[in-house]
């Protein structure tokens, strides 16, 4: 029997009136992949994603998330995969701790998981000084590692993150990644973008979009040998330069 991908596309689209923001794009994501979505603002990355988290409607094409079609159930993906943005997706407003139990709370989780469950990342963390301090008082990095603890803390098949180490440190930027190791050797698939091309070296495949559509698709390794390049940030340049769109 054929293995159920933890994405799939064909010939995903998406118009917004005579504007082909994406054009026809086709990929599968292997269950417990790195997968790098890359592109230049204004490539269709966001839009892309946008539709693959349930949020946006394809105007056409096929596209199924964690074995869910993202036409007929988008409601049943938002509610089976985490998300993660740049904004942290976390309530500055709220402690640490409430934070965990306000999002178990949102995935239907049960007291005595959210309970276990908070317990662990605050020990895993090293947070349990801080667990009854508001969000908006901690530092960056601490505020983005528990942003990706609460992304899967409903442990979801799938999570997404759309530039999730944005305005942090190397050193931080390192530590987040050993957390998305640990989740995909837990076989949590991760589909990331980002604009750090030496963060595209992490991932296990990576895409480039260009002007709506995917113009590579391979390991890292793969694009540096095709493009002759020695780095990803050589292999995105070439890429990017070929762009016609203006940035969004």
């Amino acid at each position: 029997m054929r293995e159920v991908k933890a994405i799939t596309t064909n010939k995903l689209t998406k118009q917004f009136g005579d504007f082909t923001a994406v054009d026809a794009i086709s990929f599968e994501v292997n269950k417990g992949e790195i997968f790098g979505f890359l592109g230049a603002n204004g490539a269709g990355k966001t839009t892309a994603m946008r539709m693959l988290c349930g949020l946006s409607l394809p105007t056409s094409g096929e596209a199924t998330v964690a074995g869910l079609d993202v036409y007929k159930e988008n409601e049943k993906i938002k509610r089976s995969i985490g998300y993660m943005s740049q904004k942290f997706s976390l309530y500055d407003d709220l402690t640490v701790k409430e934070n965990m139990q306000f999002y178990g709370g949102i995935y239907g989780k049960s007291n005595a998981f959210i309970k276990e469950k908070t317990a662990f990342i605050l020990d895993h963390l090293h947070l349990q000084k801080e667990a009854n301090a508001l969000v908006k008082s901690l530092p960056l990095g601490w505020k983005q590692k528990l942003a990706f603890s609460v992304a899967v803390f409903h442990e979801p098949e799938i999570v997404f993150l759309d530039e999730p180490t944005g305005g942090v440190d190397p050193v931080t930027r390192r530590e987040f990644w050993n957390m998305i190791y640990t989740a995909a050797a837990n076989g949590t698939t991760v589909f990331v973008t980002t604009h750090y091309m030496d963060e595209a070296e992490y991932c296990d495949r990576v895409s480039i979009m260009v002007d709506g559509r995917i113009d590579a698709l391979d390991t890292p390794k793969g694009l540096k040998e095709k493009y002759n390049a020695s780095s990803m940030d050589e292999v995105f340049l070439q890429l990017a330069r070929k762009a016609t769109r203006a940035a969004d």
